[in-house]
């Protein structure tokens, strides 16, 4: 699913105003009656007062025609408009005149026209839509200020009004209304899977409206959104006469002394993935943990007992017997293993074996940034954002992280999974798709080395590293949501996610 800026939005508009064709006011009431059905399907018929308040654009004008509609049904309904007697777009005006036919509109140009909201009230947000580009002041922001501070359950049409759809905003100082719900227009905006602005959100839902479907598919933008369908699409189905070669030969570097539950997570969750072959290369001090936590996987052990030193250990390994390298997890940065990294990469380089790097490992890229030129082709970072600032510079804020991510992919050539509550993906050609799975629960320890092992595993079977990025991270967030609704989000462990993998497999296909 695309994700397009707000003139984008408003350019799909007019496009579908003039191909469908269909008038202005008529897309708009398609688009209060998409909102008012999940309405019900969100609170049902519930008794309680709703409380809209519209602004005097177009948004305002997808306000009062729910009003109008909610009015058909046995709801107590208050309207209020924000300083607009006699302001408004035309589409506000004409939707204020019909509404006017059942019940009053009473106008707010002061403070003292501010209606005392109930606790138990549900409020409708209709005041600013994502074609707002200023700080919202002045009796906008008073009634912002009231609806926030009234405890009501609040429900925004599109996005909250005084957010902006696709740039940032001064969250600290600006008046933005916190919602429980947004119900958003045919696509969801770009402020909905930041950080720092989707707290403001609540539960959004994308609501289909019918705009110009041909405008939107030849529509560039960089930022797409990774659905259900879109991950189905990108798995393959396993052929009868194949056999444990077909699915890769993989090699994780992972552990040392302290951190071999990394080590273990990531091998669990690599071999639950489909991997064919895996080996684990481990510090001595890890042989016997990872024998018997992963039996299904081969150990080779570093000459070092607690630290990984090097690759040609006892025993012998040849990296030309496989086909994809995961390193990074629980490897710590040692002086010892910064050279061996150095010597790692620099082999799969020559060999042009894919790799894909996590946590210590991006830390001693971060200090040694000449490796990332020698990462072969194909190869698949997996920051969290503190790690990938290391690999850049500190984010002035959530979008500027966003131009980091896409200038570090275009320069180096290389796809990066920055990981969140909607774990972006980026790639070379500068694109970046969000994740639509995970969850709260998740955020503990071990759940990263899992998405470690998941992603090497699906370059090991012969996914591009475009495929394997995004299927992995949506598995990842299906498997947690999957050990979520079995467990809860408090209790849920990353092993537990590991486990509802195969779950997670049969839910998709």
């Amino acid at each position: 699913m695309k994700i397009l800026s707000a003139q984008q939005t408003r350019d799909a508009d007019a496009s579908t105003i003039q191909n469908e064709p269909i008038a202005s006011i008529d897309l708009m009431e398609r688009a209060a009656r998409a909102f008012t059905r999940q309405f019900f399907e969100v609170l049902g018929s519930t008794v309680n007062p709703v409380y809209v308040f519209s602004g005097p654009g177009n948004n305002g004008g997808d306000g009062l025609a729910f009003a109008r509609l909610l009015r058909q049904h046995p709801y107590k309904v208050n309207v209020f408009t924000v300083h607009a007697t006699d302001k408004g777009s035309e589409d506000f005006r004409i939707n204020r005149d019909r509404l006017e036919e059942y019940l009053t509109v009473r106008n707010i140009e002061t403070v003292q026209d501010i209606p005392e909201i109930p606790e138990e009230a549900i409020i409708v947000d209709g005041l600013f839509g994502s074609g707002l580009s200023r700080r919202v002041e002045g009796i906008f922001a008073e009634v912002i200020n009231n609806i926030n501070n009234s405890g009501a359950t609040v429900i925004s049409i599109d996005i909250p009004s005084g957010l902006f759809a696709d740039h940032p905003v001064d969250e600290e100082r600006a008046p933005i209304v916190k919602a429980d719900h947004t119900f958003t227009f045919q696509m969801p905006k770009l402020s909905f899977l930041l950080p720092k602005t989707a707290h403001f959100i609540g539960k959004w839902e994308v609501l289909d409206i019918g705009l110009n479907r041909a405008f939107i598919e030849k529509t560039k933008t960089d930022y797409y959104y990774t659905d259900q369908p879109l991950a189905k699409s990108l798995l393959k189905k396993r052929a009868i006469h194949t056999h444990k070669g077909d699915y890769g030969k993989t090699i994780l570097v992972c552990g040392s002394y302290g951190k071999m539950g990394a080590a273990v997570l990531c091998a669990r969750a690599c071999l639950h993935t489909g991997v064919g072959l895996l080996t684990v290369h481990v510090p001595e001090c890890g042989y016997q943990i990872m024998q018997i936590a992963n039996p299904e996987a081969m150990t080779t052990v570093d000459p070092h007992q607690y630290i990984f030193t090097e690759l040609a250990q006892k025993g012998g390994t040849d990296l030309d017997k496989y086909d994809t390298v995961g390193v990074g997890p629980g490897i710590g940065t040692a002086e010892e293993t910064v050279e061996a990294l150095k010597n790692l990469i620099k082999e799969a380089q020559a060999r042009q074996i894919p790799m894909v790097l996590d946590a210590d490992a991006l830390n001693i890229c971060g200090r040694h940034r000449e490796l990332l030129d020698l990462l072969p082709d194909g190869s698949i970072l997996t920051p969290h954002p503190k790690e990938f600032e290391r690999l850049t510079e500190p984010a002035k804020n959530d979008f500027h992280r966003l131009h980091l991510l896409q200038e570090f992919t275009k320069s180096y050539k290389l796809f990066v999974v920055l990981k969140g509550a909607h774990t972006a993906v980026g790639t070379p050609d500068g694109e970046v798709f969000f994740n639509s799975t995970g969850n709260p629960g998740m955020a503990s320890g071990g759940t990263g080395d899992a998405l470690t092992g998941i992603i090497t595993a699906l370059v090991s079977q012969k996914y591009n590293a475009f495929d394997a990025a995004l299927l992995g991270v949506y598995l990842h967030g299906l498997a947690g949501d999957l050990a979520a609704e079995h467990l809860s989000q408090e209790a849920m462990l990353a092993s537990n996610l590991i486990d509802h993998l195969g779950v997670a497999f049969k839910t998709l296909a």
